[in-house]
């Protein structure tokens, strides 16, 4: 077991290259093997560690429907932690003690869920600030095959929390922070309840540097990037007031956090296709006859758009030349035609649905405009030098041209510069699928 730790701990793993495997429900259990291990991560918590193991394992014991461990995770405490972990270990067969001789919680999470032989992993604080109840709703979509990772959240509408304002005040701060510079959607990083799936902690770990407090929001971040699916479950919480946590040190190391895994998502460092899944019995992913699917599909949707993009453009010129001159009507009519169509292809042609980076689509959407106008304006421009006082008509097939070279040019900004996490999502599940 030192050993099995020691080389998680030094980051030896190698996951392959191949994507993860479909997600699939869980067997009902096999002998001599628990479906669910609870770490609980402590350092110098020789008081709270006994009261906090005893109940967690009643409460397992009277409502967990399959078999379990309770894995004590000693983070080199000087105190009498560890003989208290022997002790509850020596007692109850389902627990077993690990003692690490470096601090760090996200230390004693990676080595221990990586030497794990469960299917479901999890995590929660010796606190327990978190209700018990919450436990059974958060694995449940791992064993079920739903999700995997999964998540409580003292910041969804239904969850009761009670805690002093400075600690509410530094957790929907840091969500912002999270929000405003990762672009994250998750709504709770630091909550201390979590679980994931074995398969999935294989490929995700070796890829999260934190050791420490930063871990849970380094893994949650890749995860969410690479489009696993996060289940966020409401909890009932209450403040620890005597928690050992230094909130300013731990702020500062979750800034550099934040500042070290945004320049490698910019600069695309990260091997994030290791943890793509094929959609499995998603509607969305079925090869239908007559339905392409990849490249094509987006190609039908786009031109679907831009055929009807195109109508209306032509229909605001023409209604914006009866007051205007020509470059005028074609900017106005450009920009609120471009406006509609950025939108329309986000939400059929690329599949992105929600607000999240709306207001940043649209405005790479109206750069993308700015090169459309420069090629209509300037046939526009070349059409008067030619002739002088063109026809409306000739105005109009010049445009048209025009705007076939600029639907070109937008569709490839389009994919590669605005869109790309959905056009490399559908490659690597299209790709999926014909391996198969």
């Amino acid at each position: 077991m030192t050993a099995a730790l020691a080389r998680v701990d030094g980051m030896q793993m190698s996951p392959t290259a191949e994507t993860l495997p479909a997600r699939e429900h869980l067997p009902v259990g096999v002998a001599g093997r628990p479906v669910l291990d609870v770490v609980i991560p402590v350092f110098n918590e020789e008081k709270d560690l006994e009261p906090c193991v005893l109940r967690l394992h009643e409460h397992l014991s009277r409502t967990f429907p399959y078999a379990f461990r309770i894995t004590v995770a000693d983070n080199a405490s000087t105190d009498s932690t560890p003989d208290v972990a022997r002790s509850l270990a020596a007692r109850l067969p389902a627990v077993r003690s690990v003692r690490l001789e470096q601090k760090g919680r996200g230390r004693a999470l990676r080595a221990v869920w990586s030497a794990s032989d469960a299917p479901v992993l999890a995590y929660m604080d010796v606190d327990l600030s978190t209700d018990l109840n919450a436990l059974l709703p958060l694995v449940a979509p791992l064993i079920s095959g739903h999700s995997d990772l999964a998540i409580g959240s003292r910041l969804a509408r239904s969850s009761r929390v009670v805690r002093g304002p400075k600690r509410e005040f530094i957790s929907r701060a840091y969500n912002l922070i999270l929000r405003g510079s990762l672009a994250a959607r998750f709504s709770d990083a630091q909550c201390g309840f979590k679980a994931i799936r074995r398969e999935v902690a294989e490929r995700l770990l070796p890829m999260v540097e934190d050791t420490g407090w930063f871990f849970d929001t380094e893994m949650l971040v890749l995860a969410e990037r690479a489009g696993l699916r996060i289940h966020e479950v409401p909890v009932d919480w209450v403040d620890d007031p005597d928690s050992t946590v230094h909130l300013v040190r731990t702020a500062t190391d979750d800034l550099r956090g934040v500042w070290r895994v945004g320049r490698a998502l910019a600069t695309g460092s990260l091997p994030l296709d290791r943890l793509a899944r094929p959609f499995g019995d998603d509607p969305r992913d079925r090869e239908l006859s007559g339905v392409p699917g990849g490249l094509a599909r987006q190609l039908v949707g786009f031109c679907v758009v831009g055929a009807l993009s195109t109508l209306f453009y032509l229909a605001l010129y023409s209604l914006f030349r009866l007051g205007v001159g020509p470059q005028l009507a074609n900017a106005g009519a450009l920009l609120v035609s471009a406006v509609a169509n950025t939108a329309a292809n986000r939400r059929l042609t690329f599949g992105v649905r929600g607000r999240d980076r709306a207001a940043r689509h649209q405005a790479q959407g109206l750069v993308v405009f700015g090169i459309g106008l420069a090629l209509t304006s300037g046939s526009l421009a070349a059409l008067g030098a030619a002739t002088g006082d063109p026809a409306h008509s000739a105005e109009l097939a010049v445009l048209i041209v025009a705007n076939l070279a600029a639907t070109v040019v937008r569709f490839l900004l389009f994919r590669l510069w605005v869109f790309p996490e959905r056009a490399t999502a559908t490659k690597t599940s299209w790709t999926s699928r014909t391996s198969r």
